[in-house]
C-alpha cells in the first residue's frame, strides 16, 4: 500500500465512526435512545490486563483508570481496522470510484463483532440474548453498523472528489 492509500484508510475509518456516532447522537437526542457507553469499552480492555475477558455485567465491574479514553481510542482504532480489511479485501480502486452496496455489505458484516465478541463478554449473552428485548438490541446494532457502512461509503465519496 502506498502512503496515501495508508492516509485515506485512515480518513475512511475516522470518517465511518464519526458518521456512526453522530447517528447515536441524533438517537439519543431525538428519540432518547441511549447508545453504548465506550467507557465500557475501555473498562473491558483495561481489565484484560489482569486475564478477564468476560464479566457477568460490565457496567458492574470495578472501573479503570482512563476507561473513557481507552474506550474511545479504540473504538476509532477499531473503525480504521475494519476500513482497511474492507479495502484490502476489496481493493484500493474502490477509493476511487466508491459505490454503496460494498459499503453496506461491510456495515452487515461488522456487526458480527459487538453480537459475537462485545455483548457476551458483557454479559449480556451472545446476540444480546440475556437482555430484556433481545432483538431490539440486535436491530439497533444492525442499523448503527449499517450506518457505519454508509459512513464508509460518503467519506469514501468525499476523499475521492477531494484526492483525484
Amino acid at each position: 500500500m502506498t502512503v496515501e492509500i495508508i492516509v485515506r484508510v485512515i480518513v475512511l475509518g475516522i470518517g465511518a465512526t464519526l458518521v456512526m456516532d453522530l447517528w447515536a447522537l441524533l438517537r439519543r437526542r431525538c428519540f432518547g435512545i441511549a447508545s453504548l457507553d465506550y467507557a465500557l469499552v475501555g473498562r473491558w480492555l483495561g481489565h484484560m490486563r489482569h486475564g478477564r475477558f468476560h464479566h457477568p455485567a460490565i457496567g458492574k465491574v470495578q472501573p479503570v483508570r482512563g476507561e473513557r479514553l481507552l474506550g474511545w481510542s479504540c473504538h476509532y482504532l477499531i473503525g480504521v481496522i475494519f476500513a482497511a480489511l474492507f479495502v484490502a479485501v476489496i481493493g484500493p480502486q474502490w477509493l476511487g470510484q466508491p459505490t454503496l452496496v460494498p459499503a453496506l455489505l461491510l456495515g452487515a458484516v461488522s456487526v458480527s463483532a459487538p453480537l459475537l465478541l462485545m455483548q457476551p463478554a458483557f454479559g449480556m449473552g451472545l446476540a444480546a440474548s440475556r437482555t430484556p428485548h433481545p432483538w431490539q438490541v440486535r436491530l439497533r446494532s444492525l442499523v448503527t453498523h449499517l450506518v457505519f457502512g454508509v459512513g464508509i461509503y460518503l467519506t469514501a465519496l468525499v476523499t475521492s472528489l477531494v484526492c483525484e
